[in-house]
């Protein structure tokens, strides 16, 4: 799937550079996650709950890469090719031995975010939408602290954009909303079981981009 993504938008840079008015720039930015608070209660083999893993905080992102933006009219086709890293904080609480103890562990993670933006342009001013494909990259985390632990990561998931940008010169303003199809903490495994969150991540993405 990600072989596709990736030849899918190498096929539209081509298209676009045959038909459009065509423009390159590069782009850095930050985001900031949507997640409510949630707990994962992990059982023994007697049924009774001795570990909870809770979203706590959802840390600031960063992303820097680069954009090739294709102008037909006031119509746009804009690839972007974009390294994302971001981390989660999770507290991790222990009800062994009658007793309660909890402990934050933080998780981070490494994407190579590709979102294909498709929109219309009114002056400075831009619409925008479209699909947005992660390629896995690498993670790092504390939670291997607790035993049993172990990630397994899809190599690429899909999710969507949708914003406002806005041009100034050769300067470009992007506010988008992001939301994904993966539900949190899919990757999570715990002696061989399977655990995740009922909810899909959403961020909102504040970029700065420039065009040369």
């Amino acid at each position: 799937m990600k072989k596709s993504i990736i030849l899918f938008a190498a096929l539209l840079l081509f298209s676009l550079e045959m038909t459009a008015q065509v423009k390159v720039g590069i782009r850095a930015g930050m985001a900031t996650s949507q997640i409510d608070q949630e707990q994962i209660l992990i059982s023994n083999f007697d049924d009774l709950q001795d570990l909870g893993i809770a979203i706590g905080d959802a840390n600031y992102g960063i992303h820097a890469g680069f954009f090739v933006q294709g102008k037909i009219g006031r119509f746009i086709i804009q690839p972007e090719f974009l390294f994302n890293s971001n981390s989660i904080d999770y507290v991790v609480t222990d009800f062994e031995n009658g007793e309660i103890v909890e402990s934050i562990k933080t998780e981070s993670y490494q994407h190579m975010d590709i979102p294909i933006m498709f929109g219309l342009k009114f002056g400075p001013l831009r619409l925008q939408g479209g699909p947005v494909g992660h390629v896995f990259i690498n993670s790092s985390s504390e939670l291997f602290d607790i035993s049993g632990y172990d990630q397994k990561f899809d190599e690429f998931t899909w999710g969507y954009q949708t914003g406002i940008g806005l041009d100034l010169w050769k300067l470009m303003f992007d506010v988008k909303y992001e939301g994904n199809f993966t539900n949190l903490g899919s990757h999570f495994s715990i002696k061989d079981q399977d655990f995740q969150f009922s909810q899909t991540p959403a961020r909102v993405v504040f970029s700065l981009g420039y065009k040369f």
